[in-house]
């Protein structure tokens, strides 16, 4: 059987999340924005989901918008506030995801001044050069990650808040790692804005969230509907919404259980890793997601070790799913200072609630097999 450890990229959708989703698409049919006994049981069960995802972030009811996902979230966050103000300074995580550094570079077609926030050697924030990088100017906006999607490294974001706060800033967050693998409280971590994925927490794909404080200002990027409070127009997608409904609140009640697995797993993985020559872990002094190791070996290039695994059977990442194929290293590894023939050579195993020691010895097993060779 092939062995899955592509958890950042995807995970499968939980049986119990599926049983919920099943009858919201040949049951209960209605449209939520329908006033009559349809609608209005669609309503309800996008109601209960808006509440299930919020408790899972600490977050109200009120402050969760759905969207189509990460990516989504990410563009609404950056591009909704930035739309009606005169263009100033935009910072973002030099290791950030695609769809918030892209999403940053595209303003500057709008006036904006659009820098990265540098890290250091193991991918965290470079405070100093931060706090300096902050002070220069005025500043709307700074988008920084919990959890980085390569690395797994997390990111001190109440530190972070403070200081944008202290500038006058907001500070979008992007938990799409983070949620559901690492307690992640909106509240606590005084963020303005933050975005949420189902898929990667065992719910349904196309689906995701924004939460947002009240009092910050949103341009939708769709219109033509009053959905969302007129900030996301579209009729919504019920039956995914209850997934992720039901995958939110699972992620919370068995947050700890699953960190607990993963975290068994990885420790025997990074351990055997340690004993193959040339390997090199990144981001191992730094905090980082249960689940997620990145590690390049010498002399090897990621991608031809990837398929290499894959004819062994094993599912891994050379990064970012949403950067594949483009033949670059990975940005993550160049930001915290790699070179890139280092950087071309990275290898993500991301872990999940499937995989068993059997699989890590079986993994170490074919790795150190083309070590060998």
């Amino acid at each position: 059987m092939p062995t899955y450890l592509d958890h950042n990229a995807t995970t499968r959708v939980d049986p119990r999340v599926l049983e919920a989703m099943l009858p919201y698409l040949s049951g209960p049919y209605g449209n939520a924005s329908s006033l009559h006994r349809y609608g209005r049981a669609a309503r309800d069960a996008v109601e209960q989901a808006r509440a299930q995802v919020a408790q899972l972030i600490n977050a109200q009811p009120g402050e969760i918008l759905w969207t189509s996902g990460g990516t989504e979230s990410n563009n609404l966050a950056l591009k909704g506030t930035t739309d009606r103000v005169a263009p100033t300074r935009l910072l973002y995580g030099v290791t950030e995801h695609p769809a918030v550094m892209e999403a940053a570079e595209s303003l500057k077609e709008r006036g904006w001044q659009v820098e990265p926030v540098a890290v250091n050697a193991d991918g965290l924030v470079d405070w100093p050069a931060f706090e300096r990088q902050l002070g220069a100017g005025p500043v709307r906006l700074v988008a920084l990650m919990r959890a980085n999607n390569e690395t797994g490294v997390i990111q001190d974001i109440g530190r972070a808040a403070a200081l944008v706060h202290a500038a006058g800033a907001w500070l979008h967050v992007d938990a799409v790692q983070a949620a559901g693998k690492i307690p992640v409280d909106f509240d606590a971590l005084q963020a303005d804005l933050m975005s949420l994925s189902s898929h990667k927490i065992y719910g349904p794909k196309g689906i995701g969230a924004l939460a947002v404080k009240s009092h910050v200002e949103l341009t939708p990027l769709h219109h033509g509907g009053a959905q969302e409070r007129g900030l996301r127009g579209g009729t919504e997608n019920v039956a995914s919404i209850v997934g992720f409904g039901v995958a939110a609140e699972l992620a919370l009640q068995e947050l700890e259980a699953r960190a607990h697995h993963v975290l068994a797993l990885r420790r025997p993985l990074e351990q055997g890793l340690r004993e193959i020559p040339g390997i090199r872990i990144f981001g191992e002094s730094a905090e980082r997601l249960p689940n997620t190791v990145q590690f390049a070996l010498a002399g090897y290039d990621g991608e031809a070790l990837l398929m290499q695994l894959d004819r062994k059977g094993f599912a891994v990442s050379s990064g970012s799913a949403c950067a594949s194929g483009l033949g670059e290293p990975s940005h993550v590894l160049i930001g915290m200072g790699l070179d890139r023939d280092t950087a071309k050579g990275a290898i993500r195993v991301s872990l999940g609630q499937d995989n068993k020691p059997a699989e890590i010895e079986q993994f170490l097993v074919a790795l150190r097999g083309f070590v060998s060779a």
